[in-house]
């Protein structure tokens, strides 16, 4: 998995390349970061996270992970209790088999653990984690059609793909029989507390030397950090038990049961779990800052002037002045509305005599297709000038500028834009965003009205 910051930087770039509109527009925040300190991989986190200004994208990303972590908690809880219940039924009699028991406690187990080992040695790559990507798949655990939400869910299906996700999948596996084993350890401490046991062991093909030596080889690893194992003595005692055993026999054969469930089941397994974790962590996912996506906004944080007197800055387009005609005038909103209900008058007072005469169709909010549609329709069969108005918020990426691009074409004595400003818009933010407009007017030659307002250019100057 990528880290939360990775994350939501990866996010940003996906929905960056959607258009999708940030509650922050992401080219005034590039363009002040060139000038701060810091990595470019720290500049990028630092950037997403003013992006994400409102905070949605990092809690869609919180939502799924908490998701996800709450349904590998929840199974591990369930295999825990699982191991409690298997043993609580297995040791029901007073007189127990030593061996059997501890087959049923670490054969299955133990397998497993050597299959595991076999695999890893043999540094089998294949990818496996399609059960797991499948368990829980993001799709499955967050419902929603918006941008973000589907946008976050691709996201993640991605990384949980990713070929590192082996080592995930490991260490969720040892979680799980970890959690069983401390379920098995919890169920054997109460039911030793609780009950009084003997225990026994028998055989058809071993002899009673076979059992000892096998006892005291087992008993070795336990006795090295101070269980107790039983001596020769006890173990032929323990054969063929139906009765009581001494209170002394029977606490060694306990601690040597709990003994071995701690050394050759607990601890190898939290070993194993170690080692899939310190495996994931080198081969996590990391941020590819060498697509092309990161190295255009790394360039642009790196541009510096080398030499200030040797440096000319090129001058920056000039936007024509728009000519309002005296005929009849269609008037628009580009996507977003606007709080003054007759907005065009500002532009169009500087001519009294002109506008006494002219007409205006007001034709309201221009967004989706049909809307376009609908305008297209009717400039084809109307001769008028259209006055497109466009708010400071709008940013002029290719889906703005290909719909301003139609509404010109269609418009048979021109089109004009006229920029609508908002006194809540930070006096930086309004200054980039006019000349960002100042350009893309600039190079398709269409005309700004002047509303008798000061340009944030003028303002800064101030």
């Amino acid at each position: 998995m990528l880290s939360p910051q990775d994350q939501l930087t990866e996010l940003v770039r996906t929905l960056e390349t959607r258009q999708h509109v940030f509650a922050t527009d992401p080219l005034l925040i590039t363009e002040k970061l060139q000038n701060e300190e810091g990595k470019p991989i720290q500049k990028l986190h630092r950037r997403a996270s003013r992006i994400d200004s409102n905070g949605n994208l990092t809690r869609v990303l919180g939502k799924i992970d908490g998701r996800i972590k709450g349904i590998m908690t929840l199974m591990s809880v369930v295999w825990c209790v699982s191991g409690f219940l298997g043993l609580f039924t297995l040791l029901q009699a007073n007189v127990v088999n030593f061996f059997y028991v501890l087959v049923c406690l670490l054969g299955f187990h133990t397998i497993m653990l050597v299959g595991w080992l076999v695999l890893t040695l043999m540094k089998q790559s294949k990818q496996s984690s399609n059960w797991f990507a499948n368990l829980v798949s993001p799709s499955y655990l967050i419902r929603g059609k918006d941008d973000v939400t589907q946008a976050a869910v691709s996201l993640y299906e991605q990384q949980l793909q990713h070929s590192g996700m082996r080592w995930y999948l490991g260490r969720f596996s040892h979680q799980l029989w970890l959690a069983t084993l401390t379920g098995m350890l919890l169920a054997i401490i109460f039911l030793l507390i609780v009950r009084q046991y003997s225990f026994s062991w028998e055989s058809t093909l071993l002899s009673d030397q076979t059992l000892i030596t096998l006892t005291q080889v087992l008993g070795w690893l336990p006795s090295m950090v101070g269980f107790s194992v039983p001596d020769s003595a006890a173990i032929v005692q323990s054969r063929l038990v139906t009765d009581a055993l001494p209170l002394s026999i029977a606490r060694q054969w306990a601690s040597l049961l709990i003994g071995s469930l701690l050394m050759y089941g607990i601890v190898p397994r939290a070993i194993a779990w170690v080692f899939c974790a310190l495996m994931f962590r080198r081969k996590k996912m990391r941020l590819d800052t060498k697509l092309p996506y990161y190295q255009k906004i790394i360039n642009f944080w790196q541009r510096q002037v080398i030499d200030a007197d040797d440096f000319k800055q090129t001058p920056a387009p000039v936007v024509p002045k728009a000519t309002v005609s005296s005929g009849n005038k269609l008037v628009a909103l580009l996507e977003y509305p606007s709080k003054q209900d007759n907005w065009w008058q500002a532009g169009l007072n500087h001519d009294h005599a002109k506008t006494v005469a002219s007409t205006v169709e007001n034709f309201g909010i221009v967004d989706d297709r049909e809307d376009m549609a609908r305008l297209t329709t009717y400039l084809d069969t109307h001769p008028v000038q259209v006055i497109l108005g466009i708010h400071s918020q709008a940013l002029p990426d290719r889906g703005t500028l290909r719909k301003l691009d139609q509404i010109a074409g269609h418009a048979k004595h021109g089109l004009a834009v006229q920029l609508l400003g908002s006194e809540n818009t930070d006096v930086d933010y309004k200054t980039a965003r006019y000349q960002q407009w100042q350009t893309a007017l600039a190079t398709r030659q269409i005309g700004l009205v002047d509303s008798h307002e000061p340009s944030p250019a003028s303002n800064v100057n101030k």
